[in-house]
């Protein structure tokens, strides 16, 4: 169990409209959240985070001087500011418009208006990152567990590692889309014992690399776990004939990732 609590954590929230911004604060004061500091803009964000490190960062999509996809872009580039989880509350529906700040690696996405549930689903998901708990697997040593990681975002591949490094696994191998993948999976078979790939990347997508392991390759039985944002049911149920093991949506949650693990390594292995 986490040693630190929901109540525990210290918020810094963007967003620039007063009355969502009091209605936020009085979600996270339910939870007994009390340490927040708001700010309405990004540069204002940035100039707080100079020298205020919070436990989460929340922000709205759009902001008067910049997007929250910007934004999170520029706290990656801050050291000290580099692992403070992020999350998400928008009114925005729109694919395209929220898929960059999925590929960014965002610990959660709330709709306005959201859910009490949502919120504590997505604080605890939160504590997931601050205070980790090693995996424990019946039929693997987890720090012995080989994984390799395919994304063509950067961000994205350094939030999935940071989750499974989280939980104690310790050899990860990057791949930055499906061709470089096989290149090191063909030259490595037997040395990877996961996959975890993004279905969206150039070159070479997740989908035709999948269905390359499984049919030119020969290889039924690694298991392999997709992590996408995509949405289209057709392109959906074609991955999963294709022979992906699970598929699991953006943002990498650490409990669905757990949950995933313990299903698709420990059962498929009996």
């Amino acid at each position: 169990m986490a040693s630190i609590k929901i109540s525990d954590l210290s918020i810094l929230l963007i967003e620039p409209s007063l009355t969502q911004s009091k209605v936020i604060i009085k979600h996270l004061e339910n939870e007994g959240i009390f340490r927040i500091e708001g700010v309405a803009s990004g540069d204002a964000a940035l100039l707080e985070l100079q020298t205020y490190q919070p436990d989460l960062i929340i922000s709205s999509l759009y902001l008067p001087d910049m997007t929250a996809t910007d934004l999170i872009v520029r706290i990656r580039t801050i050291d000290k500011c580099q692992n403070i989880p992020f999350m998400l509350i928008s009114s925005e529906t729109k694919l395209d418009a929220l898929d960059p700040i999925r590929q960014a690696g965002v610990v959660a996405i709330l709709p306005k208006p959201f859910e009490s549930q949502d919120l504590r689903r997505a604080l605890r998901a939160t504590l997931e990152f601050i205070d980790p708990e090693e995996v424990t697997l019946k039929n693997f040593e987890i720090n012995t567990l080989r994984v390799l990681v395919v994304d063509d975002s950067a961000m994205a591949r350094k939030h999935i590692i940071r989750v499974l490094s989280n939980m104690g696994i310790e050899q990860i191998v990057q791949a930055e889309n499906g061709r470089v993948a096989l290149e090191i999976f063909s030259q490595a078979n037997e040395a990877f014992d996961l996959i975890v790939t993004d279905y969206n990347m150039p070159e070479m997508d997740g989908q035709v690399m999948v269905d390359t392991i499984r049919h030119q390759l020969k290889n039924t039985y690694i298991p392999i776990l997709m992590v996408t944002s995509e949405q289209n049911e057709t392109r959906l149920n074609n991955v999963q004939k294709s022979g992906v093991s699970a598929i699991c949506d953006k943002p990498f949650e650490p409990a669905t990732v757990k949950e995933m693990l313990f299903r698709i390594l420990d059962e498929q292995s009996l």
